[in-house]
């Protein structure tokens, strides 16, 4: 959290405080999006940043990007080492795009060597955002809290309909079997509604979460993975490399 955030968060300030953060954030959402206008459609993967080259999550990521690029779409993830390493080196080694939406962390979180292109951005609230709207489908690779929060970030905006019935697929059943089981005692308990169940795909098999992304993102959306968008150079914007 930066001295900003914390300053907001201690309560209200003075007018001109509230008013000098609220622009700062508006400064950072154009920034985010003048980034990210012309990367195409993407799949966001999340997942952990201490999972290294070689290790089986890893290899699994970085296998699936590659997949999800061979359909044409841009891979996006937060930009930093580990498995979002691993899926943006799987996008570029299958010829594809790759992007990253970086945060910025008291301990300096680097953007890692696979990216065309990427955003530094200060607050996570404002990353969350940029990682949704431009995702055609979600995928959840082993992770902390923070992949866990951006796991349940979009599962509630599908669920609320904020956004379109997108597809997320978790990748990693045992690894992820608490969590499907407290899903399980949400359901039991009605806290949560028995079709919400149908609103994720829990595999391993990356052909399996083609399919879905082919039928929930491609066909139900008449989705084209192609950039049409052209930048304009009076604007100092540009395209993916």
């Amino acid at each position: 959290m930066n001295k900003s955030e914390i300053k907001f968060l201690d309560g209200p300030q003075s007018r001109w405080e509230e008013l000098k953060f609220t622009l700062k954030t508006v400064g950072e959402l154009i920034k985010g999006f003048r980034a990210m206008h012309f990367i195409g459609p993407c799949i966001t993967i999340f997942g952990s940043a201490r999972f290294k080259e070689g290790h089986p999550y890893y290899e699994l990521t970085r296998k699936a990007a590659g997949a999800f690029a061979e359909l044409g779409f841009t891979i996006m993830t937060g930009g930093g080492p580990g498995l979002m390493e691993a899926a943006n080196r799987g996008a570029k080694e299958a010829g594809g795009k790759s992007v990253g939406c970086n945060i910025e962390l008291p301990a300096e979180q680097m953007h890692n060597a696979y990216l065309d292109k990427w955003v530094n951005i200060k607050h996570f609230f404002i990353r969350k955002i940029l990682l949704v709207k431009y995702s055609f489908g979600f995928v959840v690779m082993p992770g902390g809290f923070g992949t866990l929060d951006e796991y349940f970030e979009a599962l509630v905006l599908i669920q609320t309909h904020k956004i379109k019935d997108f597809p997320i697929i978790i990748f990693g059943k045992e690894y992820h079997k608490e969590l499907l089981g407290h899903i399980q005692t949400m359901e039991k308990n009605g806290t949560i509604n028995l079709n919400d169940r149908t609103l994720f795909m829990v595999t391993d098999d990356i052909d399996e979460a083609l399919a879905l992304i082919r039928e929930k993102s491609i066909k139900q959306y008449g989705l084209k993975p192609k950039n049409k968008v052209m930048p304009f150079k009076w604007l100092f914007e540009s395209g993916v490399a």
